[in-house]
């Protein structure tokens, strides 16, 4: 019995231990986790830096503290918040367009609490929060007195619910009571649900932390309003209060406006002429003019506006550096009012084409400061721009439809010289360039151009090439080669071929018939009209289709 004693007391430790053991493994392994979060390190902002959220997003740019007044990165707030704050790089100049004003601001602007409007440092401009809040329809939250600095940014006006915690808990890093704590939370204390799981809910806290907090400590969601008191600015465009019928006349000399009442004897239902008079001539805001008021006054007789056209076309011209200063668009500009006050214009049509992307954000800079121009002198500004396709979406055309009176799809160079033969403007081209301007421009600002020319692409030893033809002159060429025409449904378009032993010829005809369904297509859209280029190349039967187009439009 005396050695049964010991033996039973060595076992009894043993399971003592066993047991001590493996209740301390499952409490390591069970038990909430009291580790403090690295708030620094949590929310990745240190010193003058403030965490910021957008929508409960946390972005990787971060903002800057100074003087109690929160500054953010400009090409943030352009991508995020507000595209119309513009930086003059070169002239240190930010402006602000509105409808009918431009704001002009310096270094040395100041803001109502007197610190300086922006900031400009090693990593770029800062704008101040006062600043973003005056031109930006958005709510701000912010927590600057605690040591790691937390903005939050809303762009939506919806009710929010804010959860009541039936029990105290812990915010989280992640999802998981191993997690380190964010910050702990009384019963009582209200919580916003950002996202939820089975188990956890990643929430946004009244003083301002993010992170996960077990869901069954939520208890009733009430509801916060909010209220917006920003004045969205408005755009009162002009229009003609009509479908449109533009023609563009290329005009190429000082006598070539002589050669107006010639090509338009045959026509019918024109409203709008487009000469081609202005081509810029510089970088400094030159351009050459073959502007004539007798061809203005003319055309006024006749009941038809004109709206003179500006390009970029001289191999001196590089619109990423002509559009890039403040000073060289308002001179341009001004000079652009002039001439529309000296030939008693109407309107003026912007062609600038092959813009590389670094000039994007420059243009429409321009068109926002010619719009307030045209906009004060009842100017109608419109726009050429090619069929949207990803490489050119830098041309912005939502913004050039909230600020400009007219869009105009220049729905045709499908295939153009230089590239793989192909029809100039082929049905579903035309259709997709329609649909895809409209999911940006709104249709009555819409104006889808048809093009007078085609191409016979002609393939030798020498490779690819291609003429392009008015319709008249390729109707003649037809005619003469004695080219059998196809219907291609696929195409919306005649195609024939001549072929010999040195070398092919291929033509898809643009023609009555094929512009006739892209007049439908206009019609089905309701669109604000057709253009036509150009003026000239069209034999007169043209115009009894694009008439029949306005003729059903003023009978609906």
């Amino acid at each position: 019995m005396k050695k049964v004693v010991p033996l039973l007391i060595a076992v009894g430790l043993v399971l003592f231990y066993i047991i001590g053991r493996l209740g301390y493994t499952a409490y390591v392994k069970y038990a909430p986790s009291k580790e403090l979060s690295d708030l620094s390190d949590y929310y990745q902002v240190s010193g003058d830096e403030i965490a910021v959220y957008l929508d409960g997003e946390s972005q990787d740019e971060k903002g800057l503290l100074r003087q109690n007044q929160p500054y953010l990165p400009l090409t943030w707030v352009n991508q995020k918040l507000n595209e119309r704050f513009y930086w003059d790089e070169q002239e240190k100049i930010l402006v602000y367009t509105l409808p009918e004003s431009i704001v002009y601001m310096n270094a040395d602007s100041r803001g109502d609490d007197g610190l300086p409007l922006f900031l400009e440092d090693a990593d770029g401009i800062y704008l101040s929060k006062d600043l973003i809040l005056t031109y930006t329809d958005i709510r701000v939250t912010s927590f600057l007195e605690d040591e790691i600095h937390r903005l939050f940014i809303s762009t939506r006006w919806e009710p929010e619910t804010w959860n009541v915690l039936k029990r105290k808990g812990a915010v989280r890093e992640k999802g998981g009571i191993k997690s380190p704590i964010v910050a702990l939370q009384q019963e009582g204390a209200k919580v916003r649900v950002l996202d939820s799981m089975d188990y956890w809910a990643r929430v946004q806290t009244e003083d301002g932390h993010m992170g996960y907090i077990e869901k069954l400590r939520l208890g009733d969601g009430e509801p916060l309003t909010f209220i917006s008191t920003f004045q969205a600015p408005v755009y009162k465009n002009i229009s003609l209060n009509q479908k449109i019928c533009l023609a563009w006349h290329q005009v190429t000399s000082p006598e070539g406006n002589a050669s107006i009442q010639k090509v338009l004897r045959n026509t019918k239902g024109i409203n709008v002429i487009s000469p081609t008079w202005f081509s810029m001539a510089d970088n400094e805001g030159n351009y050459t003019s073959l502007a004539d008021r007798a061809y203005v006054d003319y055309l006024h007789d006749q009941g038809i506006q004109v709206w003179a056209l500006i390009d970029n076309f001289s191999s001196n011209v590089q619109s990423e550096v002509l559009f890039s200063r403040t000073s060289v668009r308002t001179k341009l500009i001004s000079s652009l009012m002039q001439d529309v006050q000296t030939y008693n214009l109407d309107g003026l049509n912007l062609d600038f084409e092959s813009l590389k992307e670094s000039a994007g954000p420059h243009y429409i800079q321009f068109i926002r400061e010619l719009s307030v121009a045209c906009r004060k002198n009842q100017v109608i500004l419109s726009i050429d721009n090619h069929v949207p396709a990803p490489y050119n979406a830098f041309y912005n055309r939502k913004e050039q439809g909230n600020v400009a009176d007219y869009i105009i799809i220049m729905g045709y160079d499908e295939h153009y010289a230089g590239g793989e033969a192909g029809p100039v403007a082929s049905l579903p081209y035309v259709k997709n360039g329609i649909k895809d301007t409209l999911k940006e421009v709104p249709k009555e600002k819409v104006i889808n151009a048809v093009p007078f020319y085609t191409r016979v692409w002609k393939t030798n030893k020498e490779g690819n090439s291609s003429d392009a033809l008015g319709i008249s002159d390729a109707k003649a060429w037809v005619k003469s080669n004695r080219v059998a025409l196809q219907w291609k449904e696929d195409v919306g378009a005649y195609y024939g071929e001549v072929i010999t032993e040195d070398e092919s010829k291929i033509v898809w005809m643009e023609e009555e018939r094929s512009l006739g369904l892209k007049m439908e297509q206009i019609k089905s859209y309701d669109l604000a009209g057709v253009a036509c280029w150009k003026l000239g190349f069209e034999p007169k039967e043209i115009w009894d289709v694009v008439k029949a187009w306005e003729e059903v439009s003023e009978e609906e």
